[in-house]
């Protein structure tokens, strides 16, 4: 029987025992505060660890990388492309160094007190990194002197071996430096390391010498960056007249030492002709292809 009929019949309300429904209090909605873009986007820029082929040996006191035998680097992004693109850096020649303080973690360390060698494995280590390590570019054999493309492997490249006991007393170490005796004049020649501000300077004089219609003495400007002292003579005075004197073949022998000698990337690799079949070792050329392939 219904509640409704009972109450028509009897003339009176039932009435309900039932417990109240509790109210339940109406809440407006929050609306959630807006997200900035880095809360949106969190992206980490990939980093990795480059064994140096100096391993921080030739560094001096007080040197960031005095003793250290890696460098931890970024990987490149479209920000570093626009560098490596930018019309007035590369007018101004400094693309390439602005692209190594942006991808270098520890800003203490300037690319111009990088040594070259150093520099070369970060470059390189950068390339792979940015663009893979398969590089192709234009070169001429040595042979038959026709341009063809060639296919370098960059991932192949490896820090080259110093081996001074090799000359047989002929090298010996002086601090950072290192000491060649000649074999001709039997000349004691006291040579350093090349930072970047060298090579950078090297690159300028060659530039500036080719606009004003000068010779080119890349050799002995060579000679007079990286020769300390000779025969404990230091003065740039017996330093250029020895150079200016020095037999070819001591010239050649000094050449060869000096590249075995400084740490570096072993940038040779295997070539063989596709015209004239000629095979041998070729130095792969850092070309506008190697940070800007097509």
């Amino acid at each position: 029987m219904s509640i409704r009929n009972n109450e028509d019949r009897l003339g009176a309300k039932i009435p309900d025992e039932s417990p109240p429904i509790p109210q339940v209090e109406q809440q407006t909605p929050q609306t959630p505060p807006p997200q900035t873009p880095s809360a949106t986007f969190s992206f980490a820029t990939p980093t990795e660890v480059v064994e140096l082929p100096s391993g921080g040996k030739y560094y001096p006191e007080g040197h960031p990388l005095r003793g250290v035998d890696t460098i931890e680097i970024k990987h490149m992004t479209a920000k570093e492309e626009d560098i490596l693109t930018s019309r007035s850096l590369l007018k101004k020649g400094v693309a390439i160094d602005r692209l190594l303080q942006n991808i270098i973690v520890d800003k203490r360390i300037n690319p111009d007190d990088l040594l070259v060698g150093d520099k070369n494995a970060i470059l390189i280590a950068t390339r792979i990194a940015g663009y893979g390590s398969d590089y192709e570019t234009r070169v001429s054999c040595p042979a038959c002197m026709e341009s063809t493309k060639n296919s370098f492997y960059l991932n192949r490249l490896q820090p080259s071996n110093i081996e001074i006991e090799r000359f047989e007393g002929a090298v010996t170490r002086k601090g950072e430096n290192f000491l060649i005796v000649l074999p001709k004049t039997g000349v004691q020649v006291e040579v350093r390391l090349l930072y970047g501000r060298d090579e950078k300077f090297l690159a300028e004089a060659m530039k500036m010498k080719r606009k004003n219609n000068l010779p080119d003495s890349t050799l002995t400007d060579q000679f007079r960056m990286f020769i300390a002292s000779v025969n404990g003579h230091d003065d740039r005075q017996s330093i250029n007249m020895f150079i200016d004197s020095m037999p070819a073949s001591d010239s050649r022998f000094l050449r060869s030492v000096y590249e075995k000698v400084v740490p570096n990337i072993d940038m040779k690799q295997n070539f063989i002709c596709i015209n004239c079949g000629h095979e041998g070792d070729m130095e792969v050329p850092l070309s506008a292809d190697f940070f800007w392939p097509k």
